[in-house]
C-alpha cells in the first residue's frame, strides 16, 4: 500500500470527483465511516456542495440520529462496550428509511432523521426527496461489514494511540468497540477509499498498490 499526503481541502475535492463519477444514471449510497475521534459527519457536510456543483444533489444523513432508544442502548449498562458496538445502531431504521429508499428501484423518500437521543424520542423529521441521481452520504461510526448496502464506502482511520488521544475522557470506555471493530471488521482492508485521520490538518490516502 501507498501512503499518500494530501490537504484537507484536496481531499474533499478528489471524493467529490469520484462520488460525482459513480453510477451517474442512479442513486448513490455513500458511508463515511469511523469513530467520533475522526469527525466522519466533518466531511460529509464538506462533500454536500461539491457534488452539488457537480450535478449531484446531495443529502447528508447522521447516524446519531437513528440509534435505538435508550432502554435498548442502556440495557446492560450505559458505559458497554459490547452493546455499543452491536445494540446502538438502529440498521433496520437505517435501511427502510434510508437506504432502501435510496437503492435500486426505490422511491428516493428518505429520512433524514429517526431517533433525537437527547430526547430519546422520535424527531418527527419531514422525508426529502432524493432525485434520480442524488447521493445520499450518511456518516457515523461501526458502519461496514454488517450488510448495510452501501454502494461507495470511505472509512477513516487512526491509530491507538490517536483514538484514544482524540476520544473524549467520558466516551474512553468506547475504544475497545473500536478496537473490536478494525479486529473483527478490518474496514481498512476493503473500503473503497480510506483516509488516515490521526491529525485532521494532515490526512493521508491509504492507496492498494495493484500487484
Amino acid at each position: 500500500m501507498r501512503v499518500r499526503p494530501i490537504t484537507p481541502e484536496l481531499l474533499v475535492t478528489e471524493l467529490a470527483d469520484r462520488l460525482a463519477g459513480a453510477r451517474p444514471d442512479g442513486r448513490l449510497r455513500v458511508a463515511v465511516d469511523g469513530p467520533p475521534a475522526a469527525e466522519p459527519g466533518r466531511l460529509a457536510v464538506a462533500l454536500v456542495d461539491p457534488l452539488r456543483v457537480r450535478g449531484r444533489p446531495a443529502v447528508h444523513v447522521d447516524t446519531r440520529y437513528f440509534l435505538r432508544p435508550a432502554s435498548l442502548r442502556y440495557e446492560h449498562g450505559r458505559t458497554n462496550p459490547d452493546a455499543y458496538y452491536t445494540d446502538w445502531l438502529d440498521e433496520a431504521g437505517l435501511r427502510r428509511e434510508v437506504l432502501i429508499p435510496a437503492g435500486p428501484g426505490g422511491s428516493g423518500r428518505i429520512l433524514p432523521s429517526l431517533w433525537d437521543p437527547e430526547t430519546d424520542r422520535a424527531t418527527r423529521a419531514d422525508y426529502l426527496g432524493l432525485p434520480p441521481t442524488g447521493v445520499v452520504v450518511v456518516s457515523g461510526g461501526l458502519l461496514l461489514g454488517g450488510g448495510l448496502p452501501f454502494d461507495l464506502t470511505i472509512h477513516l482511520v487512526l491509530s491507538a494511540g490517536a483514538l484514544a488521544r482524540r476520544t473524549p475522557p467520558e466516551w474512553q470506555w468506547t475504544l475497545p468497540a473500536f478496537a473490536r471493530y478494525a479486529t473483527e471488521v478490518n474496514p481498512a482492508a476493503f473500503a473503497d477509499v480510506v483516509v488516515r485521520i490521526d491529525d485532521p490538518r494532515h490526512p493521508a490516502v491509504i492507496d492498494a498498490l495493484d500487484g
